[in-house]
């Protein structure tokens, strides 16, 4: 024990030594654009409610329903007696939403990556993965037996000599996230999908960035580029655009069949309560009927991110609402962010390990329900603490 403490005391005093330590900032209200957190009303830049889900009047009332009629849990594994009814209404829609033959919900988009990528590749495969690709994918493939190549990140010419280099492998299976959670750039997916299928292997993309995003009606990267069917597994989540909770796979129907046999999270976690299941079918009724939502949400990414730019910040190589305000050293963007805070708007730094040691950052991401009076009001305050810290 003692051995321990010591252990996280030595951690702890590093963190702060750099200036990185921080603790959960404690949200006080519902998630809208304007919010309280730790006592204090701010624009928030830092939610995924992309569409403003999270609050829309239509999830509420089919929660409440669903909780009515079903209760609050399922009560078991999807395997043994926790496929409810609306858990497969909710997977219909989901593969008719992404033009897909099925489609499983697994309990976070996390837990899908784990799930998926385990249970798929085996010893004798090769998984091939952009080197930005999220923690849940890198986590996944450690989890395997199967070895694994990384490819410089959207580098096109790297990505076909790894995947010359395995040839030999049994399946080979090439991972990308759609948009980048960090970057907020998009894949070059059709190049991929054109590559893998020159050297025979698949692809697995993750769109937990993109769904609600990019797309016909916000149904992903492969939807954007006109890929349907040319991609063997899209992962989504159901937690930031669809504004619930959750993680699905769309694949083919024998996938779905194999998944249920041998994904852990789907054999091993309690499946989703039926209130969660309902609020994500009424999220995908709204998204089929009405772009509206989508439409100011990207009206909104170009205001916010047109301001920022003009002012001087370094916003990267972003091509999606999520926007990073690159400041280099760890310490500085969170004092940034400390400042944004006490100044009226919640944008969270972002340091290393998460992002490299010289792009450390504050990340924003705008939402379909930020009024201009709110971005334009974020601008400013960036504006004055972004002079007062010579960032710009």
């Amino acid at each position: 024990m003692d051995k321990l403490q010591a252990y996280l005391k030595n951690e702890l005093d590093s963190l702060r030594a750099r200036g990185v330590f921080h603790l959960p900032r404690v949200l006080e209200t519902e998630q809208k654009a304007t919010v309280v957190i730790d006592g204090r009303e701010v624009i928030t830049l830092s939610s995924n409610n992309y569409l403003g889900l999270t609050v829309h009047p239509r999830l509420r009332e089919a929660a409440i329903k669903a909780i009515e009629q079903y209760g609050v849990g399922s009560g078991s594994v999807r395997t043994i007696a926790g496929t409810m009814t609306l858990h497969n209404v909710l997977e219909e829609k989901l593969a008719k939403f992404k033009h897909t033959e099925a489609s499983l919900t697994i309990q976070s988009g996390y837990a899908t990556n784990l799930g998926v990528i385990s249970a798929v590749m085996q010893e004798g495969d090769m998984i091939i993965s952009d080197e930005l690709n999220h923690a849940s994918i890198i986590d996944g493939i450690r989890l395997c037996k199967s070895p694994r190549k990384v490819f410089p990140h959207k580098d096109m010419a790297g990505l076909r000599r790894v995947l010359e280099e395995s040839k030999g492998a049994n399946k080979v299976m090439v991972v990308t996230d759609g948009v980048f959670s960090m970057d907020g750039d998009i894949a070059p997916l059709p190049e991929i999908v054109a590559l893998a299928g020159e050297y025979g292997a698949f692809v697995m993309v993750d769109d937990a960035h993109s769904s609600g995003v990019l797309g016909r009606n916000g149904r992903g990267s492969v939807s954007h580029f006109g890929l349907d069917g040319r991609v063997a597994l899209q992962i989504g989540t159901l937690s930031k655009g669809i504004g619930a909770l959750g993680g699905y796979v769309a694949c083919s129907q024998d996938m779905r069949d194999f998944l249920l046999q041998r994904a852990r999270p789907v054999l091993f976690s309690t499946s989703h309560p039926p209130s969660v299941v309902a609020t994500c079918i009424a999220a995908l009724d709204i998204l089929e009927e009405d772009t509206s939502l989508v439409e100011r949400l990207w009206e909104n990414t170009a205001f916010f991110k047109r301001g920022l730019e003009q002012l001087g910040f370094n916003t990267g190589k972003s091509e999606t609402p999520i926007t990073p305000v690159i400041v280099g050293e760890g310490a500085l963007a969170m004092q940034f962010s400390q400042r944004l805070f006490s100044e009226g708007v919640f944008a969270q730094g972002i340091v290393f390990p998460t992002v490299p040691a010289d792009k450390c950052r504050v990340r924003t991401i705008v939402t379909a329900i930020h009024t201009r009076e709110e971005l334009a009001k974020a601008l400013d305050i960036f504006e004055r603490v972004g002079k007062e810290l010579s960032i710009i």
